[in-house]
């Protein structure tokens, strides 16, 4: 942590950010993003919108999430600050944007009033909780009051998240109105495996299925399935190392005929 701060403090101070002593390197980030959005700063942070930058908020946190399940502690470190950014990004294009007008101050008030709603256990109000069960228990009713335009419990799960965690998300607030989606037939029947599904209708039902008895087991598809995918990975690098190594072996058995 000492080399990343060190190298922090001596990047900051061949800024030309203005320092306080009693601002925190968070604040010098605050002051960053400001100064690189502002007039004389840097064109391409100054043509910048909230929709430009949202396949950067899609890859930042992507990559955030390859660090934690790597863990690799200066990569999280590197990541955590890329997707802080980006909110700070935001935020400094709401408070210069006519209609927005709201600032990471802003952002950050409204986040803390949301969380002291939503822990009346902690905050001195009408509940209490002794597990994480009793929490999650009435979370729901919470976010009822909190927002009460919204008329089906699948409200709120957005469309653009992978199609095998929404389903995930999706099975569990059908699960709450009692709609259940059931096992595939060979699984009902402890018959031979049906033949592979010829639609993708078919196989959509098949794979919403699988997650359904993968979430009945308390098992994350999503994070299965990277899981499988990495090693899928590793094995593809190991065959094109084991190629590269057989490739350099034979160049160095060559030898030319008239040396």
């Amino acid at each position: 942590m000492g080399d990343i701060r060190n190298q922090a403090e001596r990047t900051i101070s061949a800024s030309p950010i203005e320092r306080s002593a009693d601002a925190s390197a968070l604040d010098e980030l605050v002051a960053t993003v400001a100064l690189l959005r502002a007039p004389g700063g840097c064109p391409w942070d100054a043509d910048q919108t909230h929709e430009s930058l949202l396949q950067y908020l899609v890859e930042e946190s992507w990559e955030l999430i390859e660090a934690i399940e790597s863990g690799d502690r200066d990569e999280m470190i590197e990541e955590l600050g890329d997707v802080l950014y980006q909110v700070l990004f935001h935020a400094d294009l709401a408070a210069h944007t006519p209609g927005e007008d709201f600032d990471i101050q802003d952002v950050a008030a409204h986040m803390t009033a949301k969380m002291v709603s939503r822990h009346p256990h902690v905050f001195g109000g009408d509940r209490t909780a002794e597990t994480a069960d009793d929490v999650v228990s009435f979370w729901d009713e919470l976010k009822a009051d909190e927002k009460p335009h919204r008329t089906s419990v699948l409200d709120g799960i957005p469309r653009g998240m992978p199609a095998l965690a929404r389903a995930q998300k999706v099975l569990g607030k059908a699960a709450k109105v009692g709609v259940a989606v059931g096992p595939t037939p060979h699984e009902a029947t402890d018959a031979a495996p049906p033949a592979p599904p010829a639609t993708e209708d078919e196989l959509g039902r098949t794979l919403l299925a699988l997650v359904a008895s993968a979430r009945s087991q308390g098992l994350d598809a999503e994070r299965a399935l990277r899981g499988a995918m990495r090693g899928l990975e590793d094995e593809v690098r190991a065959v094109e190392a084991a190629g590269e190594a057989e490739a350099a072996g034979d160049d160095r058995g060559f030898a030319p005929r008239n040396a």
